[in-house]
């Protein structure tokens, strides 16, 4: 089989991509690549037409197993966040999407896309968010409970005193347990217990989030949504996605633009992606997306890759929990997040399962 060369117009607009993308005959031989995938593969055009694919990557890819799936099922199918030996002789880290031209037998279009800028919290390797579980619970047992008895004695000991300087000692005594019992409240959502969970509309959530935002810390920014109406629910916990994107958004606020602040507020159906989990044995399907976007300088290069470890914030007053609180809740209702930054902004990204009739906590 020969693979037909594409109209003029096609190979423009394919030759601008700035990612690979190249067509396989039935017999996995090149036809068609664009300039990208020369760089990719180091080799020209010419050179690369009619050769095997077999030939550049090694047969244990996992691009050939996506190969064939496209073309047996008729359907685009992806996978993100893939580890790949390349012809150049290094690993990189890429989404692949393949796609059979619907035409054209068994051809194929075939896209590479490296992924070393997006950050990704994984679903089974979030060691930031459990040591920020554990910290509650050790908060919880040991210094809740001593607390309490320190206050008691306190307000004993207020009783037998006539002093009122005295006194005043005493009931700062007791302020300051409460203030600390109060802190380790906040700290309850990092915790490992269960919670319910239900079929949740994700666009019900994100209302609520905006007119909270709108009401308070988000009054100055512009709020642009763009949903997708047909999106399924969500297997979760309503309380705690709320609290989930107030974080976030909370953080696309503060981020964005002094002069112009926008949040851009995005839900998508992603039916054909599915990613890679730790080792690369498994891949799970998350198709439901939910971006929120701004249009600040970006998250500053030196905590990028520690954004979503406790304690670590850009900001003078912050306390560094809050996308500690968003990967932990986030991973145990079975999703990830991710991220992109750049100068002209930041984009994270939570990708979450579909609700299944019957289901419970992932």
């Amino acid at each position: 089989m020969t693979v037909s060369d594409p109209p003029v117009d096609a190979l423009h607009a394919l030759s601008a991509l700035p990612f690979s993308v190249f067509v396989l005959d039935g017999d996995c031989r090149i036809g068609y690549v664009n300039g990208a995938a020369e760089q990719f593969f180091g080799r020209s055009a010419n050179g690369l037409a009619g050769r095997r694919l077999d030939a550049l990557f090694p047969e244990s890819s996992p691009l050939f197993t996506l190969i064939l799936q496209a073309v047996a099922g008729r359907t685009s199918v992806s996978e993100c966040d893939v580890a790949m030996a390349c012809p150049d002789g290094g690993e990189r880290q890429l989404a692949l999407t393949v796609s059979p031209m619907a035409e054209e037998g068994d051809m194929a279009v075939v896209s590479l896309q490296e992924q070393s800028i997006a950050r990704r919290i994984q679903t089974i390797h979030r060691g930031a968010a459990r040591s920020v579980a554990g910290l509650a619970s050790l908060l919880a047992h040991e210094v809740k409970n001593p607390l309490s008895g320190i206050r008691g004695a306190a307000q004993l000991l207020e009783e037998t005193l006539d002093d009122e300087e005295d006194r005043s000692l005493t009931r700062m005594i007791c302020e300051e347990t409460d203030r600390i019992c109060a802190l380790v409240d906040r700290m309850g959502p990092f915790s490992e217990r269960p919670r319910p969970r239900t079929a949740v509309n994700i666009h019900r959530v994100l209302e609520r989030v905006r007119r909270v935002a709108e009401a308070g810390f988000g009054r100055r920014a512009r709020f642009v949504e763009e949903y997708d109406p047909s999106l399924p629910a969500v297997c979760g916990d309503g309380d705690q996605l709320i609290q989930v994107f107030l974080n976030v958004v909370k953080n696309a606020c503060e981020a964005a633009a002094p002069r112009r602040p926008e949040i851009t507020l995005k839900t998508a159906y992603r039916g054909s992606i599915r990613l890679a989990l730790p080792g690369g044995a498994r891949r799970v399907q998350l198709p439901l997306e939910v971006s929120v976007a701004d249009n600040g300088g970006g998250v500053p290069e030196d905590i990028a890759a520690h954004v979503f470890d406790p304690f670590v914030t850009s900001k003078p007053a912050g306390s560094g929990l809050g996308l500690a609180l968003v990967a932990k809740v986030v991973g145990d209702h079975g999703g990830i997040v991710e991220f992109d930054t750049g100068s002209e902004g930041s984009e994270f990204r939570i990708r979450l399962p579909v609700y299944a009739e019957g289901e419970s906590a992932p």
